[in-house]
């Protein structure tokens, strides 16, 4: 008597040679590979069941790996099973930017102005205008300031004003978060040093010394929209409030050593540049009055304009480093060319929902933003692996995927690996995704997708929890060692 296939393996692989159609719905009962010849899939490492069973994730796993150009789901456990993405949202993101503003898509910051130069000095208004640019960082201010020198004004009689509505403004991309990582930080049409700034401290005679600074390679022009002050509590670190529109952080004593420093979120990204383009402005001989923030999109003549780099390079460092505010913003941007300003990330992300149901066949999907740092997002693992498996998709996202380091049983990198893969990571709190390719040793190429998630668990915590929780980093640890364990598996699997 036969053993019947688990629930958690459901495996394909089918004998027949008739390929399926591209957006056909996994199978709804388990099937198992028939083995190739010389019983390779005997050799392949593990089986699904025996490799989730060693990972002891708890929660729910769900993977899908899909034959390149067709979509054909080879081998999957729990396929059709929404889990939060993480931050492989992003590679959703990145083709949803692609598509809808073009690999050569670049962002602009402008200086208008909107009175009459005489002898320097403008009489009238001057507007420092964002157009979405995630990438612009203290340098690139500067280079703006100079060609604003160059157009020869030195004082500015009316208001300096500026604009950051190109995009809605978001107070925190994920609110749960605790208020002082840098990693969600709030959202606008301007966005410098990804909306950070940095909180420097160094002991001397027997106290701390502390700046909050717009800090880059070259300057580091001192903030006053941003202030911190030292607490004697021991807990928590970090304490913040807006007050009259000033980002008010105090920070523990006790958890400072001598000398670091460290960037925190800004909630006032268009005083906060303007704060620094007028320090920057001075240093030009440029006089101008503090910087309010406006609503209405200042008209004018265009003096000075900087350019990001094209988009395809923009979408390249966002996967390498996997920063939020650069998806929330190009993600944002990509709905307003669909033709809809949404007034939140969530609108935003029912926009992308929409698009990827037309355009990639992922019509399960839910994004509460577009960097997946919220966990209330969902996608399934089936229907990201045969969206991947589109040749069209591949050509656009695999060029600018980060390669995926294979790594020996002690966790040391693998030089010259026989699989060579390129994937998104993601990673949060007993939350983690893999979603990407592969390519078997014999140069066969895959499409999969890895999630895992524990969500009881990360429910579980609190706010303050959230930063470096219990077990997170072993569970995580974990996690990762079951998607290379998978990916091992098919490259044996599925070579030739």
């Amino acid at each position: 008597m036969s053993r019947a296939p688990t629930r958690r393996a459901l495996l394909g692989g089918l004998a027949s040679l008739l390929a399926t159609p591209l957006w056909a719905n996994a199978p709804s009962t388990s099937l198992r590979p028939i083995p190739r010849p010389g019983s390779v899939a005997a050799r392949a490492p593990g089986t699904p069941d025996a490799l989730l069973e060693a990972a002891n994730l708890g929660g729910a796993v769900s993977f899908a790996v899909a034959e390149l150009g067709t979509g054909r789901i080879l081998e999957a456990s729990e396929p059709q099973l929404g889990l939060p993405p993480a931050s492989v949202a992003k590679a959703v993101t990145a083709l949803y930017a692609l598509d809808l503003l073009g690999a050569d898509h670049r962002f602009q910051t402008m200086v208008v102005v909107n009175g009459p130069i005489v002898d320097g000095v403008l009489t009238g208004d001057l507007a420092l205008v964002g157009g979405g640019d995630p990438t612009l960082n203290t340098d690139g201010m500067a280079s703006l300031v100079a060609k604003l020198a160059a157009h020869g004004i030195k004082r500015v009689d009316g208001r300096f004003v500026v604009y950051g509505g190109a995009l809605p403004y978001v107070e925190a991309i994920d609110p749960g978060q605790p208020k002082h990582v840098g990693y969600a930080t709030s959202v606008s049409g301007i966005c410098l040093n990804f909306n950070r700034v940095y909180f420097d401290w160094k002991k001397v005679n027997g106290d701390f010394e502390t700046a909050m600074e717009a800090r880059s390679e070259k300057h580091r022009p001192k903030v006053r929209v941003a202030r911190i002050a030292l607490s004697d509590r021991k807990a928590p670190v970090f304490s913040y409030e807006n007050s009259d529109g000033i980002d008010r952080w105090t920070v523990s004593r006790h958890a400072l050593n001598k000398e670091g420093g460290r960037w925190l979120p800004t909630r006032q990204p268009e005083v906060y540049a303007g704060e620094v383009f007028r320090e920057l402005a001075k240093t030009q001989g440029i006089t101008m009055p503090p910087p309010v923030k406006t609503t209405s999109r200042p008209t004018g003549e265009v003096v000075a304009i900087l350019e990001s780099a094209r988009l395809e390079e923009i979408l390249r460092g966002m996967l390498r480093y996997s920063t939020n505010i650069t998806a929330e913003m190009v993600g944002l941007a990509a709905t307003k060319a669909r033709g809809v300003y949404a007034a939140s990330l969530r609108a935003s992300g029912r926009e992308m929902e929409a698009w990827a149901s037309e355009t990639l066949g992922i019509t399960a999907a839910k994004f509460v933003d577009h960097s997946g740092l919220g966990d209330q997002s969902r996608i399934r693992a089936d229907e990201l692996a045969k969206a991947l498996a589109i040749l069209a998709q591949k050509s656009r996202v695999h060029p600018i995927l980060k390669g995926f380091t294979m790594k020996d049983a002690k966790g040391r990198p693998v030089k010259n690996h026989p699989i060579a893969v390129r994937a998104k990571t993601g990673t949060l709190n007993f939350v983690s995704g893999l979603g990407g390719y592969m390519k078997t040793a014999s140069g066969e190429e895959l499409a999969f997708a890895i999630f895992a998630a524990d969500t009881d668990l990360r429910d579980s915590l609190t706010r303050a929890q959230r930063e470096r929780p219990q077990g997170a980093r072993s569970w995580n640890s974990r996690a990762k060692k079951l998607q290379q364990a998978l990916i091992e598996r098919w490259g044996a699997l599925y070579a030739s």
